[in-house]
């Protein structure tokens, strides 16, 4: 919305006001007080506006020179005065004339970023870093100042100009003479804004939004930003390196180390990282590190994450959460887009094709990252799984896309060893398959509540007898997991608590004839007949060798772990049933198929079902009834 037409004229006849229109009041009013969140952004608009022109002259003085003439030292300067309730940002970039200042002060939310792009080439726009989009950056200064003074003198123009206006209904022009070039905003902060007028706020606001702005931002020493003398001795405030912006044969591993310190604020190296750089359709800068250790949050999945967004090397947000998916957020590092769709504050990012693209991209690179690091530096992997390798594990069920890419990084301990050491084992599936027995086409696994209960369950039996592999599982995630892995290079896999257990070289059809077979044996019906409801079916095992029982899940019964999880989300569900399968060959069940007494024939079973319960993992529902059964039977066992 531009100005009114309108103009009064001052007495000394070389000024003029005019009046906003009534709607750009309102909007002008609307921006001040409603469209940004945090009162130190408008620090970064005015250094991103000063940036901008610093970098508008550049591009101009290409074809001329000239308009740099001897003051070739670019720098953005920050002076304030705490007793006058001042502050200045000035730099010496390409100004504005008597007009422009008119056009693009007077007008809201008209860009001259924006409109110095539309007249670049193609080869001059691939190349600008500029920084403004919508044109009302410079309006945030109004959140802290009650008036705004700008003085200006245009490249080339020997001519210069004063704007005020105190952000209500009207702005002010008027000549200035003895300008140099360039742009110099003065602000009178209001009087709940005083404190921007410190040394200490200001550099910390300049490193936090505008570290990375590749001029100098310049404030006088703290030691003399007080003095009275004329001679003041400015610093550069601001680091003026993007690290990411430079290429990677120029960057050690030792400055690599420390940026990553910088942006996650970790006192520990990283394991690894990635920086990469995407030009075409799309062009974005990404660099990206995997932590050495967890965060205490990371099992909050509420908590704030994400990547440090960037465009054009101008901080926007500290957790842009949307460039990576949940189960990667322990990632850190920062992302560096020319074209994201912010919305007009720029602080808050709108999601849209482009957001997607990164995202999955990204995504991409994050888990190639971490393969390199399980193939180069396995060792360093070892201590990224036990640190993350629960919250990656997630990924199966919320990253359709890339499940392959994420299963190839999981490590589970195994049975193919026992103790400490296999609680340390870290096999892959690709490991797995590599061992796998002739004839086996499935991928065993076994879900426990702990590695000891796995490691130790009776379900176990069998295949240590046939020498076969089985991953152990046993976080608490595992069930989720498996249920969202159906296969792994042609592999299915194959839970060995389920009641369907196949093993390599049987065929399904006659392992189901002898299952049927077997229920009609005596002793299974005598059995059923004292478990009754507390199973759904009895029979006897094929997969124990040593222990007398043992119980297993329906094929589309829920396992323990899944159920909890769902019970502790506020579910209902129905009541699932555990098959009894007990060893026909075991000394306990031979002595049990000749007890003629059913009282004591139905203590034995009872017991038998409760110990196989306790092997299993799951709690006595009623613990004094299995202990007055057991001291029951030793009694009877001391009289004979």
């Amino acid at each position: 919305m531009a100005a009114e037409n309108t103009a009064e004229t001052d007495a000394a006849g070389n000024g003029a006001t005019y009046g906003f229109q009534t709607e750009a009041r309102q909007l002008l009013k609307l921006m001040i007080h409603s469209l940004y969140s945090n009162r130190d952004i408008f620090l970064r608009e005015l250094i991103s506006n000063a940036s901008d022109a610093i970098d508008k002259l550049r591009f101009r003085a290409i074809e001329q020179p000239e308009l740099i003439g001897d003051d070739s030292d670019f720098a953005i300067t920050i002076d304030f005065d705490a007793d006058a309730g001042t502050l200045t940002i000035r730099d010496n970039g390409i100004g504005m004339t008597r007009q422009e200042v008119i056009d693009n002060l007077g007008t809201i939310a008209r860009s001259g970023t924006a409109e110095f792009l539309t007249r670049l080439s193609g080869d001059q726009k691939k190349d600008a870093a500029l920084i403004g989009q919508f044109g009302v950056g410079f309006y945030s200064a109004f959140m802290v100042a009650d008036e705004v003074l700008v003085r200006t003198r245009g490249a080339g123009s020997d001519e210069g100009t004063l704007w005020k206006s105190r952000g209500e209904d009207s702005f002010s022009v008027e000549d200035a003479a003895d300008l140099p070039r360039g742009t110099e905003v003065t602000l009178h902060l209001g009087a709940d804004a005083r404190d921007f007028a410190d040394g200490f706020r200001l550099r910390s606001i300049v490193r936090r939004y505008s570290d990375h702005i590749a001029v100098p931002v310049r404030m006088a020493r703290e030691a003399e930003a007080d003095a009275e003398s004329t001679e003041v001795e400015y610093e550069v405030v601001n680091s003026a390196k993007a690290l990411w912006t430079r290429a990677r044969t120029d960057i050690s591993d030792d400055e690599y180390k420390s940026f990553y310190k910088h942006v996650s604020h970790d006192f520990e190296d990283p394991l690894t990282w990635s920086h990469n750089k995407v030009e075409g359709k799309l062009e974005y800068t990404s660099l990206l590190y995997v932590p050495g250790r967890a965060p205490f949050d990371l099992w909050n999945r509420e908590a704030p994450r994400g990547l440090k967004l960037y465009v054009q090397r101008v901080f926007i947000m500290d957790q842009a959460e949307q460039f990576l998916p949940l189960y990667l957020r322990f990632i850190k590092g920062v992302v560096d887009c020319a074209d994201l769709p912010l919305n007009v504050s720029r602080e808050l990012l709108q999601e849209d094709e482009r957001v997607n693209s990164i995202r999955s991209a990204l995504s991409k690179r994050a888990l190639s990252m971490l393969q390199t690091l399980s193939d180069k530096h396995p060792d360093d992997y070892v201590t990224f799984w036990d640190e993350f390798g629960e919250a990656l594990k997630e990924g199966a069920g919320e990253d359709f896309g890339n499940r392959e890419a994420i299963a190839r990084l999981l490590r589970f301990c195994s049975s193919r060893v026992k103790g400490e050491e296999g609680r340390r084992q870290r096999v892959s599936l690709d490991d797995y398959l590599d061992r796998m027995v002739e004839g086996q086409e499935q991928i065993y696994y076994l879900v426990s509540d702990s590695f000891e209960a796995a490691s130790n369950s009776p379900h176990l039996e069998i295949f240590e007898d046939r020498g076969i592999e089985v991953l152990l599982l046993h976080d608490r995630i595992d069930e989720w997991l498996m249920g969202n892995l159906s296969d792994y290079k042609d592999k299915g896999f194959q839970d060995i608590t389920r009641a369907d257990l196949t093993l390599p070289g049987e065929a399904t059809a006659e392992t189901e004839d002898r299952d049927d077979d077997a229920e009609d044996a005596p002793l299974t019906r005598r059995i059923a007949a004292v478990l009754a409801d507390r199973v759904e079916k009895v029979r006897p095992s094929k997969r124990l060798k040593s222990s007398p029982a043992c119980l297993v899940l329906g094929e589309y019964s829920l396992g323990p772990q899944m159920r909890r999880i769902m019970e502790a989300s506020g579910q209902t569900l129905p009541e699932s049933k555990p098959q009894f399968e007990y060893n026909a060959e075991h000394p306990l069940l031979k002595r049990l198929e000749a007890e003629a007494d059913e009282d004591r024939f139905a203590d034995l079973v009872l017991v038998l079902f409760d110990q196989a319960s306790l092997a299993g993992g799951a709690p006595l529902p009623d613990a004094a009834a299995y202990v007055d059964r057991m001291n029951r039977l030793l009694v009877d066992l001391l009289e004979c």
